[in-house]
């Protein structure tokens, strides 16, 4: 085994304490009803709207536990569903009012652990850390 985690599991660590400190902060401002599930698809929502089908497919899930969990978030007021102009077909899931609210307070939670993360490593090491893994996103995110 070896001494340090792999660059994978260092950059998950990270990520859970990012999200840990969001939800924190949700709870913190009064949003109880929101799970650590719905955050993670609503994180996925294009702001012009998606499909279902498409938000499960970045999402890493079936498009039922998709349907519940967007289901959930329409009964809690934060996203809407609405025709898609493209497609009368289909529906596009688009943030409430009160979900884009919810957003701005996780954004600014966001800003406040990157501020924290650029004070203890440095400007120059925060910075170069930001940009390989953007430059990363090439070979290891499909939906850039």
């Amino acid at each position: 085994m070896a001494d340090s985690p792999n660059t994978a599991t260092l950059m998950f660590i990270a990520h859970r304490a990012m999200e840990s400190r969001v939800m924190e902060a949700l709870a913190a401002a009064g949003v109880g009803d929101i799970t650590v599930a719905q955050s993670r698809l609503m994180q996925r929502l294009d702001p012009r709207g998606m499909r279902l089908t498409d938000l499960a497919e970045q999402a890493r899930v079936t498009k039922q536990t998709a349907g519940e969990l967007i289901g959930q978030l329409e009964r809690a007021g934060y996203v809407v569903r609405a025709p898609d102009p493209s497609d009368a077909r289909a529906r596009l899931v688009t943030l409430s009012d009160k979900g884009v609210a919810l957003c701005q307070i996780a954004g600014a939670e966001v800003a406040r652990v990157e501020r924290e993360w650029r004070t203890f490593l440095g400007d120059d090491a925060f910075t170069q850390l930001h940009e390989a893994l953007t430059a990363l996103r090439a070979i290891t995110d499909p939906y850039r």
